[in-house]
Formats: structure tokens, sequence, C-alpha cells
């Protein structure tokens, strides 16, 4: 197996909206590469890329994976990622480890809002990009529209390298601006004829040629002074200068291409190699802040960017190698566990196949089998090495459920299979609610959901179903009233008495103290469920004892756990105990716990209760086409529309939903935008439900209590 230097290796992160021809491309340039000796495509479900089983089905990808070839020297890692929204988890994974982001356009759709989306999340990793317009021979293809829309989206960084001879069934020919030349294609595609730039195209190339030049000179002080003087920059002053463009995000080099008839593919990897900056050129961040280089010679790291486990083969542990050169039998510490491990056999990825190797050096990718606690977002080092790696972020959900097992006794089993999942997949949630009584997955998706159904069952042999989830209601007050309770109970020996009188309110920010109570202490409590309980303790003269104050705080805690209108959650209340009475030998802490639960749940039934629900604020991205029909069906969700937005043909909708109401909202949201439109959700806070909800809720309570 060759061993590449660091210079010599390029991990490029393939992203686009579904559809645009990322695994097409991937299969393509491994074939043009030389490495695989047939072209695999999706129709044939034969792909080096796209080879689980789920995927074929599909004819997507659904997990990311990883992929390896040679260009005249330099070693090019490409991780195709997943373009449908359900699987972007696997995209965070890739970003995190690429050096560079190529972002593949459909030219038949221009910009889309997945691509968007990734663009803003290489953004945010200050990662060097670049773009290729695809799918050129398509009927509907707009190369022209593509490259405004890219510009318009993504800033005039945009630069044009290549333009289309012709596009649709005719397209067979590529000019590229930077060489000066015309790439003609034979009708299967393969190593085009380079030929002089015909005269009806001659003034666009000069004009774009100008650009690409001018646009490089301008971001580079030095080139500006040669271009200044010589009118002109050569090729490898071109080569230098896109570089620093492209790490400093000042330029985006835009190819084109038709993956699908192999055409053009060759000069994008050699855009790649000559070009794209290498592992030591990106400033990776530390999880204190800080950056960091990768270091050919310096001691053992590795990050690891992805946890899968196959049957056979066990865990294997996806990891970047950060410095120096790691190899089997090296021992290593986790720096977040401080565990010692050692490592085992390591292997070289390449789709679903692995290579042995000895070696993997720095910059490089490779496979760890049974690495323990190899968990994504984890990193290894040499004990001396005390660096530590910014772990990945990982999208926020947009969808949950409920799940069950259809017959019991594999309770067990079933949290290991999700512990298991959950560690391949963070993008998956797990929530083992007390609250609601339920196990809730939190996904990207219905189809992600389904995706994790599919491997419960099949691949876990476990019963399950999916079921609707409960919400997280709250309970609340909106009056105030007084509340009194005395406890008497006399059974054969010690008996038990106390007696409490209380005023319950609700609590607000900046609620002012009564002069009418003389308070001697007060406790403000930050629920865990959120919202507070404010305790006041207003006794005087001794009628009750201070010992018993914990015991009546106690007492209102526990019906505040378990709401006296529903069972839900109690928020936002001040309770004040200011009178009660005692018995010097049968008055005890259970007596007051009990006496101030009772008196609590009487009073908040006459205090005019309120349940309030969840509301997360999300933004729905779409084309424009479809505004009407999403801003019609929020209002029908009970949505409050905050404002709306617009960049180009890309709209963008912020409102206030309910979470009752986004319940699959993802599957309803696909099928009215065909797919095209994403949202993201993020808690709000909690508002009052309308009565007929709230009458529903207290009814559905009292039926399951019967």
């Amino acid at each position: 197996m060759k061993i590449y230097s660091t210079g010599k290796i390029r991990n490029i992160a393939l992203l686009g909206h579904s559809g645009a021809g990322k695994t097409t491309l991937a299969e393509t340039m491994i074939f043009e590469s030389g490495t695989t000796h047939k072209r695999g495509s999706i129709n044939s479900k034969n792909t080096v890329s796209d080879f689980h089983t789920i995927e074929k089905e599909k004819e997507k990808s659904v997990y990311g994976s990883v992929l390896n070839l040679d260009w005249r020297g330099t070693k090019i890692n490409l991780l195709d990622t997943p373009g449908t929204p359900d699987f972007w988890g696997d995209v965070s994974d890739a970003l995190h480890v690429a050096d560079s982001a190529l972002f593949v356009l459909n030219s038949e759709h221009g910009v889309e809002i997945g691509t968007e989306a990734f663009w803003k999340a290489a953004e945010r990793q200050n990662l060097p990009s670049f773009l290729v317009v695809n799918k050129l021979d398509g009927e509907q293809s707009n190369f022209d529209n593509t490259v405004e829309m890219a510009k318009e989206r993504f800033g005039r960084g945009v630069v044009v390298v290549q333009f289309p001879y012709s596009e649709g069934e005719d397209f067979h020919a590529i000019v590229d601006v930077l060489k000066m030349t015309m790439y003609e294609f034979p009708s299967d595609g393969g190593r085009p004829d380079k030929l002089p730039i015909p005269d009806s195209l001659k003034a666009k190339a000069e004009l774009l040629h100008n650009e690409l030049v001018e646009t490089v000179a301008e971001n580079d002080e030095t080139l500006l002074d040669l271009y200044f003087e010589h009118g002109e920059l050569d090729e490898y002053q071109m080569r230098d200068g896109l570089r620093n463009g492209m790490i400093n995000r000042d330029i985006f080099p835009l190819f084109c291409c038709s993956a699908e008839r192999n055409m053009g593919s060759g000069r994008i990897m050699g855009f790649i190699a000559n070009t794209t900056p290498d592992p030591k050129e990106r400033q990776i961040p530390l999880s204190d802040g800080n950056t960091y280089n990768i270091k050919e010679d310096g001691d053992p790291s590795l990050f690891v960017f992805r946890s899968v486990s196959e049957a056979h083969v066990g865990d294997l542990a996806y990891f970047k190698v950060m410095s120096g050169e790691v190899q089997p039998g090296m021992d290593l510490e986790n720096k977040q566990t401080s565990d010692s491990v050692r490592l085992g056999s390591l292997f070289i990825p390449q789709g679903s196949k692995r290579i042995e190797t000895n070696r993997v050096s720095a910059g490089d990718i490779g496979v760890a089998v049974k690495l323990k606690s190899g968990v994504s977002g984890a990193t290894f080092a040499a004990s001396s090495n005390g660096v530590q790696f910014e772990p990945i972020e990982y999208p926020a959900p947009t969808i949950r459920t409920g799940l069950q097992l259809k017959k019991e006794g594999e309770e067990d089993k079933l949290s290991t299979a999700l512990h298991q999942i959950e560690k391949e997949d963070p993008s998956l949630q797990v929530e083992h609610s007390q609250e609601l009584g339920q196990t809730i997955l939190h996904g990207l998706g219905e189809e992600h959901l389904n995706i994790i159904l599919h491997q419960l069952t099949d691949r876990f042999k476990l019963d399950v179903e999916f079921i609707t989830p409960r919400i997280p209601y709250r309970e609340t007050i909106t009056k105030r009233t007084e509340a009194h309770y005395k406890h008497k109970k006399q059974s054969g020996g010690a008996g038990q008495f106390a007696e409490v009188y209380m005023s319950i309110e609700p609590w607000y920010e900046g609620i002012p103290q009564r002069d009418d109570l003389n308070v001697r202490n007060v406790d403000e409590i930050d629920l865990e469920w959120g919202g507070k309980l404010v305790f006041q303790w207003c006794i005087v003269g001794g009628v009750i004892d201070n010992r018993f104050m914990p015991a009546i705080l106690k007492g209102i805690m526990d019906k505040m756990q378990n709401g006296p209108m529903s069972g839900c959650r109690v928020r936002d209340v001040r309770v004040s105990v200011y009178d009660g009475s005692m018995h010097s030998v049968d008055s005890n802490e259970a007596a007051f716990k009990t006496a101030a639960l009772m008196a609590f749940r009487d009073g908040f039934m006459r205090a005019s209760p309120q349940l309030l629900e969840p509301l997360y604020e999300i933004e729905v991205t779409l084309p424009a086409v479809y505004m009407g029909d999403v801003m019609s069906d929020l209002s029908s969700r009970r949505g409050q529309i905050l404002g709306m937005d617009s960049e180009g043909s890309i709209q963008k909708i912020k409102a206030i939903v309910p979470l009752q109401e986004l319940d699959r909202y993802t599957t309803r949201l696909k099928s009215m935008t065909q797919g095209s439109a994403t949202y993201t959700r993020e808690f709000h806070d909690y508002g009052p439900v309308p009565q007929d909800i709230q009458k529903r809720v207290i009814e559905e309570t009292l039926a399951a209590e019967a």
C-alpha cells in the first residue's frame, strides 16, 4: 500500500442537493483515475460509494462514504455525502475532516436549498470551497442561470474557470478560461482532445479569463503588482493565487462537467491535485477555541469522525491523522476519558472495502478496528500530546416519534440496540422520558426515522413500532387564591397532625413583593423542567417550627411534578406559607408534607389553572413558488408568522408553531414543495393552549386514570 506525504494528500467533501450527481461524479473520478476498471452507476446498483442495501433500494446516498484515488502522484480522498436533509448528519462528519469542499450543482435546477445549507455549514468551518456545474447534458440545462444563482447566493467570489461549448444533448466540449483551451470529448466520454477555442467563443473566453485573472490579483497584493507590471499572470502564479484565495474564502472557482457521460472529471481532479490546499494548510479548531495545523513530524494524534459496526468485524472507527504517523500496536490516550488504548489493525477505506496498511500518515484518512471508546468526535493522541480537537456539531432534530416494543421482555435488548445506533449516528437523539413514560426518537426527517426502524427490526431483530409521541405540557395558574388544609390522622399509637395556610399566585419576572405578608425567607427555585417556583416562608410567632419548612416545600414540589389538573408538570407559581398549626407530639415531617401537598392541589384548582404547550421558533427555507401553500399550512397549524425574507429565488419564513402541530411537519413540507424545502426548529417558550385542547387533555388524563 503506497504511503503519501501530507503535501500529496487532498481530502475533498462532495456536497450538494439530492440528485445533483455527487455519487456519479465520484464514480467517474475513481474510474477515470484508473482506480476501478468499470464505472459503477446508480441504476446498475454497483457503485463503490452507495454500497448499502438500503441505498441501492432507494437509489440515493443514505450514509456518507470514503473513496480514494491517485491522480498523477496525489492521493485524493473523496468524502461522498447524502444530499437528502434526513441524512445530513453524515455531512457534518465529512465537513469536519475535509480540507476543501466541492459543491456539485445541477445545471437544470441551479442552486437548490440543500446546497445553500451545506454552503453555510462550510462557511462556519471556514472551509475552502469550489463548485462544479453538473448535468450540462440535461434537456433543461442552463449554465449561465446557474452561475448567476451561485454568485447571488455565495458572493462575487464565485469565478468561472470553465463554461460549456453547448448544452443539452449536444454537450460535448468545455472551454477552460484558465488554460485558454477547449476540451472536446468523444461521444462516450473519457480523455478529451485539446483544441483552440473557436472564434465564436473567443470574446467570451477572453472576458471570463480577464475576470478570473483580476479576481485572483485583487486578492493578493504581490500578484496584483505582477499583474500591473506584466498585464498577465502565468499558470503557476494563478495556481498560487487561487489556492490562497480559496484558503481565505475569497475565491470560489467554478468548473463544469457531465459526470454521467464522463466529460470533465479529469480537469477537476487535476485542479484538486495542483491547486486545492493540502492538509497542512487547514486551520483545525481545537476544543479550547484555538486552532491547530497538521504536523507531519509531531507526536501521533488522530480524530475519529465516524463510528460504524459490521457483522463479523465489530466496531470500526474512521479517523483522520492530525499529526505524526499512526501504526498498528501503537499506544494512544483518549483525551476525553484519559483511557489508554492500543491500535489494532489499520485500513484505508474504499467504499465497502478496506485495504490493510502498516501505517497512516498525517493528513490521511484510515479505519481502525475495535478501537476502544472510538466514538465520533473522540481525540486519540500520544500521552505527551495534549491536543484535543473540537467535537462535531450535528444538525438539530426536526421530527420526533414514540417507540415501543410490541411485546414485553426485550427492554434491555432494545436499550442496547438504541445505544449502538446512537453511537453510529449522533444526529439521532434517544430520549427515555420519565415525564412522558415513553421512549422518544428525535431525528432529521421521516426517512431518517424509518431507517432507524429498519435497523431495529432487520439488524437487531426487534419487534417494535412507532407510536404518537406525547406532548410535554406544563400547568400554571392565572389568578391568586388562598388555600388551607388540616391533616389529622389518629390510628392507635402516634398520630399525625399538620395544618397549613398558603397563598398561591402566578409568578412572573419582576413580580412585586406583597405588603400584606411578613416574608421571612425566600427560595427561588429554577425548575429542571423550565420556569420557577418561588417559595416564601411567612410564619411568625412559631405556629409552625422552621424545621418543617423543607417538608412543606417537598410536598409542594411533589405535586408540581405531577400537576393537579392533567398530571403534567407545574411551573411559574409563587407560594407563600403564612399560617398553620402543629401538635407537640403528633406533628412530623410526613404530616406537613401531606398537608402542603393537599393545600397546594386544592388551591391550584381554584386559581384558574391554565395548560401550557411547548412552542418552537421555526425557519422554513423554500423556493418562492411554494410560499402561498406553506404560509397557508402554517396558519392552519396555529402558527404565528414572525417575518419573511428573500435571497433571490430562495425565500425564508420565520414563525412560532406549537410542538403538537410540528409532528410529521417535515413530511407535509416535503409533499407541498416536492422535496425542495427544508426547515429548522428551536425551542422558544411555553404558551397557553386553546380551551378546547385543554379540555381534551384533561379528559384524556381522567380516562387514563379511570
